[in-house]
């Protein structure tokens, strides 16, 4: 097959063993050196590159399928044995979840498809990517009596897990033999570098003709991936240019299509696959939670940082998640429901103000900006890649924002009222309350909708203006408050709600999620 070394080529897509599979020419670098041809294949869960090359080809008889295929192989569980296999590795490790041992004669060894180095990417069609090795222990024990397994061999790591099964080291020792692992020099070099190693565990046939195959550079799991335009770290925009990375480590390079409708249509396939992996990802975690408690939103934004007082010339990537009546960003995406308490960030929604930056009012090149800003702390500046994403997070603030406010019901603050101390209570079902004195009597109270406006001096000092139901009469109510910022975002976010609540296209929106 002739490469055409400057041009992207259309892309194809077909489906193998029910996996719909998309591929195209690219051109791929490291940002440095001249791009290199190769073959972009995706996957609802992998991209993968690949690379034509001249091989000789193994006696496939008995041995491991191609590293560059899925497959789905389904297991019967026995009573004595269970699945027949064990498995090392795992998210903590950076490392695929592997077969490192197929037991003779038990399940897995049964259906001849199982391979000593096989990653196993989905049990019974949930993803495990990004699961610690303990967890997917437990998600294989549970999985019932017939499981479906989906999974991809990797050749790089069955000669270091076949040298395992000769010294016969313990199954649980995970830790121990995932270091090893790591540490093998022709795993390391081929793995941990993002390139997949093209040696075999098995001889290669005498008697076979070398061919051109395509063989894998790099794999790149969707789960949670952090896909950019940009160039890493500022808000200077790659021409015609895009770049994968997996929350493993591994990253596709920098991937070239001169072409913008194919540079476009990539980037929509591999998101589009992105979101709904993490949305998948994210009804695993909410199975935990409570209705109030559920999670909204994850995903990746890039925060502006100011370095030695030169605004926004820096910009790291965060991961951003909305649960419940907080608003979280870490600085890597949680593997698990207990990742989820160890946020960078955490911010209550009710105490923050979510403002869409205008492009008049952007401070840099960076496009589809917004402003997070809670009571007491300075403003944090995010972006993201495009206005779809931007208007993801502006719907799934106002979902946050009702659950909170719903499930807050009503916050008392300190106010002054004519000299004298009282308490402002802000309540979703009455609206607005003042009381004083020792037996808390309301002094005056108001609905929501009964509000005209506000005005305040940024210190202390708030007028709230009310309009009387019967004789339509503009009242003005004088209040101070030594936390006057975090009354006025909590009045925002009960005003915010009760607008949405009365939508009922947003109720229906609510509804359906």
């Amino acid at each position: 097959m002739k490469i055409n070394e400057k041009m992207a080529t259309p892309i194809e897509e077909k489906v193998d063993q029910n996996l719909k599979i998309r591929t195209g020419m690219v051109n791929v670098s490291d940002g440095k050196c001249k791009p290199e041809p190769l073959r972009l294949n995706l996957t609802m869960e992998l991209v993968t590159l690949q690379r034509l090359e001249i091989v000789t080809p193994t006696n496939a008889q008995n041995g491991p399928p191609s590293e560059s295929k899925e497959r789905m192989v389904q297991i019967t569980r026995q009573k004595q044995g269970g699945l027949g296999l064990s498995i090392k590795g795992g998210a903590e490790h950076k490392l695929p979840i592997l077969i490192s041992r197929i037991y003779k004669d038990q399940a897995a060894d049964i259906t001849g498809q199982l391979f000593v180095g096989d990653a196993i990417i989905k049990v019974n069609g949930e993803y495990i990517t990004a699961c610690p090795h303990d967890d997917a222990v437990n998600i294989l024990r549970n999985a019932g009596d017939i499981v479906v397994l989906t999974v991809k061999h990797y050749r790089a790591a069955t000669p270091f897990l076949q040298k395992q099964l000769a010294k016969d080291t313990p199954d649980s020792d995970n830790d121990t033999t995932c270091a090893e692992l790591k540490a093998d020099e022709g795993y390391k070099s081929s793995v941990n570098n993002g390139t997949i190693s093209r040696s075999c565990s098995r001889p290669m046939s005498i008697c076979s003709e070398p061919e051109k195959k395509w063989m894998d550079v790099v794999a790149v799991p969707l789960m949670m991936a952090y896909v950019t335009r940009y160039i890493y770290g500022t808000d200077k925009l790659r021409p015609n240019a895009f770049e994968v990375r997996g929350i493993n480590g591994t990253s596709t390079g920098i991937i070239h299509c001169d072409d913008l409708a194919i540079l476009s249509q990539w980037l929509k396939l591999i998101n589009d696959n992105v979101v709904g992996l993490t949305h998948l990802q994210m009804k695993l975690y909410n199975r935990n939670f409570a209705v109030g408690e559920r999670i909204e939103y994850m995903g990746w934004v890039n925060e502006g940082v100011i370095n030695n007082n030169i605004s926004w010339q820096s910009y790291k990537p965060r991961f951003l998640i909305l649960k419940g009546t907080e608003v979280m960003l870490f600085e890597t995406p949680p593997l698990n429901v207990a990742g989820l308490t160890k946020a960078l960030v955490v911010y209550k929604v009710y105490q923050t103000m979510f403002r869409v930056v205008k492009e008049s009012e952007t401070v840099d090149s960076r496009q589809h900006c917004f402003l997070l800003q809670s009571a007491g702390h300075e403003p944090r500046y995010l972006s993201v890649e495009t206005r779809q994403e931007l208007l993801r997070i502006e719907n799934s603030w106002n979902a946050a924002i009702v659950t909170s406010v719903i499930k807050l019901g009503r916050k008392t603050f300190a106010v002054s009222h004519h000299g004298k101390s009282g308490g402002l209570t802000l309540d979703w079902q009455t609206g607005f309350a003042l009381a004083e004195g020792a037996d808390s009597a309301i002094v005056w109270q108001y609905k929501f909708s009964q509000l005209r406006g506000s005005s305040d001096d940024g210190k202390s000092k708030l007028k709230l203006h009310f309009q009387d139901h019967e004789t339509r009469a503009i009242e003005t109510k004088e209040l101070e408050c030594q936390v006057l910022q975090s009354l006025l975002f909590c009045m925002h976010a009960f005003l915010t709600a009760k607008v949405a609540s009365v939508d009922p296209a947003f109720l229906s929106s609510i509804q359906q999620t």
